[in-house]
């Protein structure tokens, strides 16, 4: 399986060890083991082990994984239909509802936060899926909109620009925020990123990993052109 970094990612810095072992050990090694268990049943087994704790907070990216791995919405409908008699209907209600987005056609793979998906968005000026919820404004030269943006993985925007500027808010997942000319940065939950006026970026998630943030945006949107799988893979290699 492809080499995994999200503990180094999220952890790196406050907890190494852990960091080490869950990339190296649990992923490098365990999940790796597909001759004695396929990746399939590891997943399907991973979401078990979730829900039953009421973990849910992992159960996005897991879900996600299971689809990967050839689980089909069925399956996953049945088993955590399964659990509900054993784990309690509360969980398993709330594993369903998440399941049905990751499980939908071309639904997103990132955690589930408390504002709402939305639609999805016309691919205009976007790569791969993404959904906008407007949570507040109406655009226009002088209004100051926020909306809530979830990417499936490896989705981004196109080059574009704000004329007053624009303040990403990362509540979800994994993703990278790069303005032109700069190294791309790598954005986790908590995290903020500010635009200058006129600043040509781009923003999206990670090649493995759903991403969701809140954009507060005022004045107007420049867009340009795409950014191309190369420039994508450079950033966040590098991010």
């Amino acid at each position: 399986m492809a080499k995994v970094t999200a503990g180094r990612d999220a952890l790196g810095e406050f907890a190494p060890k852990f960091a080490e072992v869950n990339d190296d050990v649990l992923f490098g090694q365990v999940w790796s083991r597909t001759a004695e268990l396929p990746a399939r049943d590891r997943s399907l087994v991973t979401v078990a082990a979730l829900v039953s704790g009421g973990n849910l907070e992992q159960l996005g990216h897991h879900l996600g994984a299971a689809k990967a791995n050839g689980v089909t919405a069925s399956e996953i409908a049945e088993a955590l239909t399964h659990l509900a008699f054993y784990v309690g209907w509360p969980k398993a209600w709330s594993a369903l509802s998440r399941a049905k987005e990751v499980f939908a056609d071309g639904g997103p793979v990132a955690p589930a936060t408390a504002f709402p998906l939305g639609e999805l968005v016309a691919q205009d000026w976007f790569t791969g899926k993404a959904w906008l919820a407007p949570l507040a404004g109406q655009p226009g030269p002088e209004s100051v909109t926020v909306g809530n943006v979830t990417f499936e993985p490896c989705a981004r925007n196109h080059w574009h620009s704000h004329s007053v500027g624009q303040i990403l808010l990362a509540t979800a997942g994994r993703g990278y925020v790069q303005l032109d000319g700069e190294p791309a940065r790598l954005l986790r939950p908590g995290d903020v990123a500010q635009i200058g006026p006129d600043a040509r970026h781009w923003h999206g998630a990670a090649p493995d990993a759903g991403f969701t943030h809140l954009a507060i945006t005022r004045g107007e949107t420049a867009w340009f052109e795409p950014v191309t799988d190369g420039q994508y893979t450079q950033a966040t290699a590098e991010g």
